[in-house]
């Protein structure tokens, strides 16, 4: 299973797009969110894909959770946009937050920093962000020999 994950699209839409893609063999899109309008506009040209967002700081009146649980299988992910979560101080309560909710991965954004670490036995990663310099997202490749994943430059 290949899982996109994106986040802080901040109104650009074409970049979400490409990302998209770029990754045909992804069959889940995760917004982390700073740019849910972003999710609406291409959300209906890929009627294939299942689509899960949270909003950010920056989604103004957004009705959107402001976090996420999904199964991948038999493995757990915690997303959020990671402002709630104080993220730019550090990691200490996402983290914290991950493990009180029995999740395998935790998904954040935020910082517009990527991030793919692994600690503990749960896989940490922020995508960076889709808009601005040198956009990124991430992938997360679930198999039964395990988990990757790979932050990637937009191509």
């Amino acid at each position: 299973m290949r899982i996109l994950v994106t986040s802080d699209t901040h109104g650009d839409s074409g970049s979400l797009r490409r990302a998209i893609l770029a990754q045909p063999s992804a069959d889940i899109v995760i917004h982390l969110g700073d740019g849910g309008e972003d999710v609406e506009k291409v959300r209906f040209s890929f009627p294939n894909k299942t689509f899960l967002q949270v909003r950010g700081n920056c989604d103004w009146g957004s009705s959107v959770p402001e976090t996420g649980e999904y199964m991948a299988g038999d493995r757990k992910l915690f997303f959020t946009h990671g402002h709630m979560y104080g993220v730019k101080s550090g990691d200490y309560t996402i983290i914290t937050e991950a493990r009180s909710r029995k999740a395998d991965i935790v998904l954040f954004g935020h910082t517009h920093k990527p991030r793919e670490d692994y600690e503990d036995g749960l896989y940490i990663m922020n995508p960076g962000r889709l808009s601005g310099w040198e956009p990124t997202y991430g992938i997360i490749d679930i198999t039964e020999q395990g988990i990757v994943l790979n932050v990637m430059k937009l191509p």
